[in-house]
């Protein structure tokens, strides 16, 4: 005899569940469900007019991360990041000199600026700008498409800040593993320590969500051979942004609602202190 499916969350296909709203009775999982007087209700009823007596914000609907589900473009924090990163490119199309203060760069003499340059010389801000820099066009039209991809469901999911948090900190993580791993006076750029970051976001969250994990497995394979095995890819920058966005985002998604501010913001803690620690360990070895 088949077994009988469980019920799935309506706001999260994939959900299993066995908590009904008890005002509307459509199934509802732990992170959508808000305590009434009665039993358990979803976030539309509650919207609704509920008389729940909660603070405001209970009545408002949430991601599976936690984070508001506000009005507007779904997308904007992603076009806002694929917009920032195709002005850098055109301003160093401009201004090319930009490109030798901003990429990421241990300690080495730059001949074009006459001078010693890098991270190591307390030019920490190549961390992040250099994420925001592309050699070529294929670059940033490559990087660009994984951030579209990969950044706009996500940023569903996750919220704003959450998923502008995870982009941010998977390109520092990223930057400083390779700060770390590579020579000092190699110059890396682009995007995609964040994009990797994204890559292991979306691992994480289609296996919280019970998806099918073959595309996207089948998507990280495919990634890992082209870092390991196309010539001139900064690999450093692909799995230490890929580790970060992974930890990241099991903060973010894969605790409980009572525990879940301690584990989002240990998470992103964790991250931010170990790409700093490992940036002064590097800077402290070649000084």
């Amino acid at each position: 005899m088949e077994q009988a499916q469980a019920p799935q969350c309506y706001r999260h296909p994939g959900v299993e569940t066995g908590i009904r709203c008890t005002r509307c009775e459509r199934p509802i999982c732990t992170d959508c469900m808000v305590d009434a007087s009665v039993g358990f209700q979803c976030p539309d009823c509650v919207r609704n007019g509920s008389g729940t007596g909660h603070a405001p914000s209970a009545n408002q609907p949430r991601t599976v991360a936690g984070g508001r589900i506000t009005g507007g473009d779904p997308q904007l924090i992603t076009k806002i990041i694929i917009a920032v990163n195709l002005a850098v490119f055109f301003a160093v199309l401009a201004v090319p000199q930009l490109d030798d203060r901003l990429s990421l760069v241990g300690l080495a003499y730059d001949p074009q600026l006459g001078e010693v340059v890098g991270i190591a010389d307390g030019e920490w801000y190549r961390l992040l700008t250099s994420a925001f820099l592309h050699q070529a066009i294929w670059h940033i039209g490559f990087n660009m498409l994984g951030v579209w991809w990969l950044g706009g469901p996500l940023e569903a999911a996750l919220g704003r800040a959450r998923y502008l948090a995870l982009y941010l900190l998977s390109a520092l993580a990223g930057s400083a593993f390779t700060y770390l791993i590579a020579a000092q006076n190699q110059p890396s750029l682009g995007a995609s320590g964040a994009v990797f970051g994204l890559l292991g976001a979306t691992v994480v969250l289609v296996r919280r969500l019970k998806y099918d994990m073959r595309p996207v497995m089948a998507l990280l394979v495919l990634n890992l051979v082209l870092t390991f095995f196309w010539e001139g890819i900064a690999w450093q920058a692909h799995i230490g942004g890929l580790i970060a966005g992974a930890v990241i985002a099991y903060g973010m998604v894969g605790g409980s609602r009572e525990r879940r501010a301690v584990m989002q913001w240990g998470a992103c803690g964790l991250v931010l202190a170990l790409s700093l620690v490992t940036v002064v360990v590097r800077t402290v070895a070649l000084s």
